[in-house]
């Protein structure tokens, strides 16, 4: 029988710009020790640990996990674009539910560099060379650039052009994204911008400005996931349980439109295949952080995870069904956006703010009565993680 699997300890440090941070290890060791304080275990309760990252060099995951502790438990190092952390917590949700394990750590971290994400390898086959040639194919007027900023900017002009939406909703979803940040003390940029900021903020490329862009950002977090009878076994009453998680990844239709390439068939794919297991629809969902690394992305995926209709993402926005008082709260934590996105933490943070409102712990950002919460975190390249959260 397959086993149920709990989340039981979260934790994340504020996340900083590139050179206000502490080094990787220290930020994930603090994260990681802040997961076990709130599970109220001890690290060598921990049977396996999963390690998230991009940006460092092989076995960063025993050197930040070596800080708390050596135990002799396997380690597994985990590198998955920015869907990294999401894919670590997804491998320990496995290990729990297959039964091999009874209690797993998932942690990521990352130290970014100021500016546009980039490559580090020039001398081997890029891993987005598919993307580069699809995005040539569709867009043979749009200019070189970073590819994240290429082919997000490329979905927004997509978007607009074919439900014939304002330009203003990019800007309106980094306005209520920031405005939901002042509450977090965890994120990034807690000021309130106003629509006209956003909208007159610098080109950095066509269909993007700067404020609807996410700022490059080092961090880390950590969670912990158990079975039930582990669970019992230490007597914890807070646990938060993974009811459905589904990972996918590009079909040969991604290439047919600007919109696939950043993942919205992915993102379609992986929350029907949540909603069928969990046996309910967007409907039941309360609070959802989902991978807003660029506003058209939010935008887009609404839609990708069946919080409106495809095309009524603007009428969704102009109603205020994103936000507190709507239908769905939609990254409460201010989201990348706001928050920031240092690579191999962003999937763990996202979690690790979604067991906090479903535990009654989220401050002055809490949502309500929150009983079932969702999580999406994408990596081009590519993998979308979808999980879905319920209170025990």
């Amino acid at each position: 029988m397959t086993k149920k699997a709990n989340v039981i300890g979260v934790s994340m440090v504020k996340f900083e710009k590139p050179g206000r941070n502490e080094p990787y290890e220290m930020m994930a060791s603090k994260a990681i020790t802040g997961a076990l304080a709130d599970a109220g275990i001890s690290f060598s309760d921990v049977q396996q640990a999963y390690a998230s990252y991009v940006y460092g060099d092989s076995t960063c995951g025993q050197t930040a996990l070596y800080r708390v502790g050596m135990t002799g438990i396997p380690i597994i190092n985990v590198n998955n674009n920015c869907s990294s952390g999401s894919t670590a917590l997804y491998m320990a949700r496995q290990a729990v539910e297959s039964g091999s394990t009874e209690c797993v750590l998932a942690f990521g971290f990352e130290e970014m560099q100021p500016g546009a994400l980039g490559e580090n390898w020039s001398d081997r086959t890029s891993p987005f060379q598919w993307i580069y040639n699809g995005f040539n194919e569709l867009n043979k007027e749009l200019p070189e650039g970073p590819v994240a900023l290429k082919v997000f900017g490329a979905a927004g002009l997509e978007y607009l052009e074919k439900y014939g939406a304002n330009r203003d909703i990019f800007g309106k979803v980094a306005v209520k994204s920031r405005k939901h940040a002042i509450n977090n003390p965890y994120s990034l940029f807690t000021n309130e911008i106003g629509l006209n900021d956003v909208m007159n903020s610098p080109v950095i490329y066509p269909g993007l400005r700067r404020l609807m862009a996410c700022p490059p950002t080092c961090g880390a977090a950590a969670v912990i996931v158990c079975s039930d009878q582990f669970a019992k076994k230490h007597n914890i009453h807070k646990s938060v349980q993974i009811a459905a998680q589904s990972m996918t990844t590009d079909l040969p239709d991604t290439y047919d439109n600007n919109l696939n390439l950043v993942g919205r068939k992915m993102t379609e794919n992986a929350v029907r295949q949540v909603y069928e297991k969990a046996g309910i629809g967007p409907e039941d969902v309360d609070v959802v952080e989902l991978h807003d690394c660029f506003t058209p992305n939010e935008v887009i995926t609404y839609e990708g995870l069946g919080l409106c209709a495809e095309g009524e993402a603007e009428k969704f926005i102009n109603d205020q069904d994103n936000t507190y008082g709507g239908k769905f709260v939609v990254n409460p934590s201010g989201g990348l956006m706001s928050k920031g996105h240092p690579l191999g933490a962003t999937g763990l943070a996202q979690c690790t703010e979604l067991v906090w409102h479903l535990r009654g712990e989220a401050g002055e950002r809490q949502v309500k009565k929150a009983k079932v919460a969702l999580q999406h975190n994408l990596g081009l390249g590519g993998a979308c993680v979808v999980t879905l959260y319920k209170q025990v």
